[in-house]
């Protein structure tokens, strides 16, 4: 892998772990438990999108062969595609949805801060501006964690289930790919590996101010950041992209 595509890599990564989730977070839209949390998963879902297609653009303009955001986002298969597996998915029920969207936030929290200093001015200015969205998604998921810890014998059941669905997927957000040595090296991208102690310490906080006890991560399932993905993001793609694929020359 040349450097180019090396970096091409990271950003696509970047972009589709927000594409993927906003899709996720979208199937909430009508659905959720009240229409103040409804408002909050879509414009979660909103802003996630919103830095998909910037990190988008800027990987098509990287790659230099005419894709641009929309591109990427809708004539890609499967196997192209690079998002972590805990983004892929299913909701499951609201505490489900909440378990991943506080594991994701927190470790996209921790990873915004490193990156707005990456000495690739246009990734920089991205996550500069990703971070001040990230600040309120990670807030919000924590404090819905300790509202449903902390709350009924159900609500916290539930949310023990939805976290016990989601620990094998964490490992793979703190794993730096071969790829990334040179891009950590000269201070372009950020290593995966260093952002665990902040994931961790949040965790430990917000788990005992819910009143859950830590957990004891299972045997992680990695292969998304390879294209090697669960059955679920084949069905996600398929309406996703049905009808960009299906018209493709339609102008809104």
């Amino acid at each position: 892998m040349t450097a180019n595509e090396a970096h091409f890599d990271y950003v696509l990564r970047l972009a589709d772990d927000g594409l993927i989730l906003s899709q996720r977070l979208g199937e909430w839209c009508g659905h959720a438990p009240a229409l103040e949390t409804d408002l909050s998963l879509t414009n979660i879902a909103l802003d996630l999108i919103g830095q998909a297609t910037l990190f988008l653009s800027y990987a098509g303009e990287m790659e230099g062969k005419g894709r641009d955001a929309d591109k990427l986002a809708f004539h890609r298969d499967v196997t192209k595609y690079r998002n972590c597996l805990l983004v892929e998915q299913p909701n499951g029920d609201f505490g489900r949805t909440i378990a991943r969207q506080f594991i994701f936030s927190t470790y996209q929290y921790a990873l915004y801060q490193q990156l707005s200093s990456s000495t690739d001015r246009r990734l920089a200015e991205i996550a500069a501006k990703a971070l001040k969205e990230t600040t309120y998604h990670a807030e919000l998921a924590a404090e819905w964690v300790v509202r449903l810890g902390d709350g009924t014998e159900e609500s916290n059941r539930r949310l023990k289930d939805g976290f016990e669905w989601c620990w094998r997927f964490v490992e793979e957000l703190f794993v730096t790919e071969p790829g990334d040595a040179a891009l950590v090296s000269a201070g372009i991208a950020v290593d995966a590996a260093k952002l665990r102690p902040a994931f961790d310490a949040v965790l430990a906080a917000t788990f005992a101010e819910a009143t859950l006890p830590l957990p004891k991560f299972p045997r992680p399932v990695t292969g998304g950041r390879k294209g090697h993905h669960s059955e679920h993001l084949g069905h996600l793609l398929a309406e996703m992209q049905f009808l960009p694929r299906a018209y493709p020359d339609a102008v809104w």
